[in-house]
């Protein structure tokens, strides 16, 4: 087991468990520790586990500095592991992993059988159905969905998602619980891409989709974007913080489960992705970045 903490006093809030320690759970687990909560980050590779602590250092910072989180409280504690064991006493379980249907219910799977009874369940999905999610577990009633906006120590609204299947409970727990976090749940209902992905998803593959044809640069594409309608990246430099990889991603699950087929990510973006260009991440997207 690899473990790395950052000391902390015991907090009376909620103990959190994040499941993968990639840019979505080390951004949830930063928002959680930056609150003074304690967290438990979980993955299954081990140079993941033993990069996450600095990594979750660094966002703390940033986010201090940017004045997104206090600088005088004392950050929650944060243990690094390779081990699911270690979450057994968690009051909130967030599964933060890929965005592929199957890796998420079987995660989420594996958790609810090392918590208790009734511990709060969520996956932070960017576009899985939580019913088809809640149908892996034997207590579906314990799962909500929270997309958290990326980075998540930056933006304060957060979608949730109640599932058909979903408790009152667990959807109570969940509003306690952004709470904890001084974040603004918007709750919605359940289906492909919900509300902010069935619309962003899409018009990022466009916008690609333009490039491809090309009738604009990147460039121009975000500049009209900015300029025009007040956005404050564009989408492809939207595109380039998710991750490409992730959005095409989350693009074959809105075109798997509804049969647009606007949402077939386009040729470009495929070629990206291939070419390792997944954006902000990585250094090279649609637009290129300095080395952090």
């Amino acid at each position: 087991m690899t473990e790395a903490q950052s000391t902390g006093p015991q907090s009376t809030g909620p103990r959190i468990a994040v499941l993968g320690a990639g840019v979505m759970g080390t951004g949830i687990a930063t928002l959680a520790v930056g609150h003074g909560l304690p967290v438990t980050l979980v993955d299954v590779d081990p140079d993941v586990v033993a990069q996450a602590p600095g990594k979750v250092r660094g966002q703390l910072r940033l986010a201090q500095m940017t004045g997104r989180l206090a600088r005088d409280r004392t950050p929650g504690e944060l243990t690094a592991t390779t081990e699911l064991a270690a979450i057994a006493d968690a009051t909130v379980v967030i599964e933060a992993v890929t965005e592929l249907a199957d890796l998420k219910s079987e995660v989420l799977r594996a958790a609810a059988a090392v918590v208790a009874p009734g511990t709060l369940l969520v996956s932070n999905t960017s576009a899985v159905p939580i019913d088809e999610q809640a149908a892996a577990l034997e207590r579906p009633q314990d799962l909500v969905g929270i997309h958290f906006m990326n980075p998540p120590y930056m933006i304060r609204t957060v979608e949730v998602i109640r599932g058909p299947r979903s408790g009152d409970e667990a959807v109570a727990a969940t509003l306690d619980l952004l709470a904890a976090l001084d974040r603004d749940g918007v709750v919605v209902g359940d289906g492909p891409g919900f509300v902010i992905n069935r619309i962003l998803q899409r018009m990022i593959n466009e916008a690609a989709r333009i490039v491809e044809d090309g009738i604009a640069t990147p460039e121009q594409v975000d500049a009209l974007f900015t300029g025009c309608l007040g956005h404050t990246t564009g989408p492809l430099a939207t595109g380039d913080l998710i991750g490409l990889d992730n959005v095409a991603d989350s693009l074959r699950v809105l075109a798997e489960r509804t049969g647009d087929a606007g949402y077939q990510p386009c040729d470009l973006l495929l070629k990206k992705v291939a070419d390792g260009h997944w954006g902000r991440k990585n250094g090279q997207g649609f637009h290129s970045y300095a080395a952090n």
